[in-house]
């Protein structure tokens, strides 16, 4: 049962991350999201605050992995089309005011941020990794799929910061269609 009640709470915080921010986020959001008892915060999470963000961002990040190493394109096309595909959505939330919560951790509250930074570092370098194993296993060779890789994860990250202030997804869709005729260049 404890188990069960400190990852209803990571999931609360990932979701208040989005929404809210690391500044917005509250425990006693997470709590009500969660429906746990005030008692379990310090019981689960004895290092406060930062130490719920940076477990939330690490579960999102691992998530988010995951459903990387599920594309099955067999170019390096394929493989591009694929992450456009898996991050529209993600950026239409963006645009309707729900972020990313890795990047959410990279915007510390206080000066106390070296446990975020780092799990948001960690975070994205995994998502590249992923993305250049897919892109090598596609075809390209290590330096351009790492390159590339690095591209696709800018893409995401960063228009979702566009969108989400412009309230648009069209700076998604331009930087898409320009990420797409790189992948299509020879």
């Amino acid at each position: 049962m404890a188990k069960e009640t400190r990852g209803r709470m990571v999931d609360a915080a990932v979701d208040a991350l989005r929404e809210r921010g690391l500044q917005g986020m509250s425990f006693t959001d997470v709590l009500a999201r969660s429906g746990a008892a005030r008692g379990a915060i310090y019981h689960h999470f004895p290092g406060g605050k930062n130490q719920l963000a940076a477990e939330a961002a690490t579960r999102h990040g691992h998530e988010v992995r995951a459903r990387l190493a599920e594309f099955g394109a067999t170019d390096p096309m394929g493989v591009a089309a694929a992450f456009v595909d898996f991050a529209r959505p993600v950026v239409q939330a963006a645009a309707r005011g729900a972020g990313c919560a890795v990047a959410a951790v990279t915007v510390p509250a206080d000066e106390d941020d070296g446990e975020l930074c780092q799990a948001a570092a960690t975070t994205f370098a995994s998502w590249t990794e992923q993305l250049g194993r897919n892109l090598q296993d596609a075809g390209l060779p290590v330096t351009e799929a790492e390159e590339k890789a690095t591209l696709l994860v800018a893409l995401l990250e960063g228009t979702q910061v566009l969108c989400r202030a412009s309230g648009s997804t069209e700076p998604f869709e331009r930087a898409a269609r320009a990420a797409l005729a790189l992948f299509a260049a020879p």
